[in-house]
């Protein structure tokens, strides 16, 4: 994630270092505003960040000053006090790319280049894809769909823009990505016997193998009577395999055509 994952963690601050995000030894000065704050964070609630009209957002990379959270010295960023007879250590972890400052170094704090940001989580756990433009985990390596820029979009749930979140992310199985919250939201709100899909492509998100044999099921036990006045045959399009052709029209599904496919994830077309 982005600098921080916003889940609570073992680590015990000292008493009136940082603020409720980051443990930290000094304040920002921010540029915009020349106004002290602790983190980005502070700063964009202070501000009203989401207020497109007169809020505005702390440049993490345009940050010069900082001031020390011991003895209140106004000073250019590093990682020490330069106050003679302090001894402040702004932060166990420093960026002066993104001038990023965090006791917890537990989290495993690490820059990366392709983005451009602080990400956490182990530098060696992670890899940079030049195409989708974001750090995924190792295990996606040659492993996942890639999407020109795909991370450098807005969640397709919440809308909350990917790249800068501090929420986990989730690649789904056509490339897309979207928070790990917003698709656990999705999988629970499924509707029965029907595929959770992706909201930009609608290819399914996970096998529904499962599904497709139950609705299998269904639809032989529930012949269509003749008379009811509806087509017989519809010409259909599989969201998964991008199949079409005629198949029976059934109230419950429209199988897909493809019989290696064989799946429900369709619409008439």
């Amino acid at each position: 994630g982005d600098e921080d994952d916003g889940q609570p963690s073992q680590f015990v601050r000292k008493p009136g270092r940082g603020c409720e995000h980051y443990s930290r030894g000094c304040r920002l000065v921010s540029p915009c505003c020349d106004e002290e704050f602790w983190c980005r964070f502070c700063h964009n609630a202070a501000k009203d960040a989401g207020n497109t009209v007169n809020g505005h957002t702390l440049d993490r990379h345009a940050v010069k000053e900082v001031v020390c959270g011991d003895c209140n010295l106004r000073q250019p960023v590093s990682q020490f006090c330069m106050a003679k007879g302090c001894s402040n250590k702004f932060g166990e972890y420093f960026c002066k790319i993104c001038n990023f400052f965090d006791d917890e170094i537990s989290k495993k704090p690490f820059h990366c280049e392709g983005c451009g940001i602080c990400r956490v989580g182990g530098r060696e756990n992670f890899f940079h894809c030049e195409t989708c433009g974001c750090c995924y985990a190792t295990e996606l390596r040659n492993n996942h769909r890639c999407i020109q820029g795909s991370m450098h979009q807005n969640c397709p749930v919440c809308q909350e823009n990917l790249f800068n979140s501090t929420s986990e992310c989730r690649v789904l199985r056509c490339g897309h990505t979207m928070h790990r919250d917003c698709l656990r939201s999705l999988m629970t709100l499924r509707p029965p016997l029907r595929p959770v899909t992706c909201p930009l492509c609608s290819v399914s998100i996970m096998d529904n193998s499962i599904y497709w044999q139950q609705l299998d099921m269904q639809i032989a036990r529930t012949p269509m009577p003749e008379d009811a006045g509806l087509p017989r045959e519809v010409t259909v399009l599989c969201n998964d395999c991008h199949a079409t052709g005629m198949v029976r029209f059934h109230v419950f599904g429209l199988k897909c055509p493809n019989g290696q496919c064989g799946g429900y994830n369709t619409r008439a077309v």
